[in-house]
């Protein structure tokens, strides 16, 4: 898993917390919001290249983790976001955004994808099938 900023370009275009690009095959980028829709603390969820995707804000650094919690399939974006843990509404399963690993089970992971962020735009970068 890579976490890693990168420098801004000449365009403006800065890439926040790029997750690890072995999620296999060619990422295709989907716009998903405007950087005031995700709040600071806060997590939203989208619907994404045909998939729900859960973005959060943690103190304007943006994280996206696949948005079905696989214990038992709750929104992941509608739980709680305390620092960097997002807890599942449904039953409790705690998540490190940055990560998306499981906070008392490091062998479980929550896919996570990059985030892209152009002028005050969201993107999400997802592997095509």
């Amino acid at each position: 898993m890579v976490n890693r900023v990168f420098s801004s370009s000449s365009a403006g275009n800065l890439i926040l917390n790029a997750f690890d690009r072995s999620l296999g095959g060619i990422l295709k980028r989907y716009h998903v919001a405007a950087v005031s829709d995700v709040p600071p603390g806060a997590g939203r969820e989208f619907v994404v290249g045909g998939r729900i995707v859960a973005l959060f804000n943690t103190d304007g650094a943006y994280y996206a983790l696949d948005g079905i919690c696989p214990h038992a399939g709750g929104p992941i974006a509608k739980g709680t976001l305390c620092g960097a843990v997002v807890t599942c509404p449904w039953h409790g399963w705690q998540f490190d955004v940055t990560s998306g690993r499981h906070c008392l089970n490091p062998q479980l992971k929550q896919p996570g994808f990059p985030v892209v962020i152009e002028g005050d735009q969201l993107w999400v970068e997802l592997p095509t099938e």
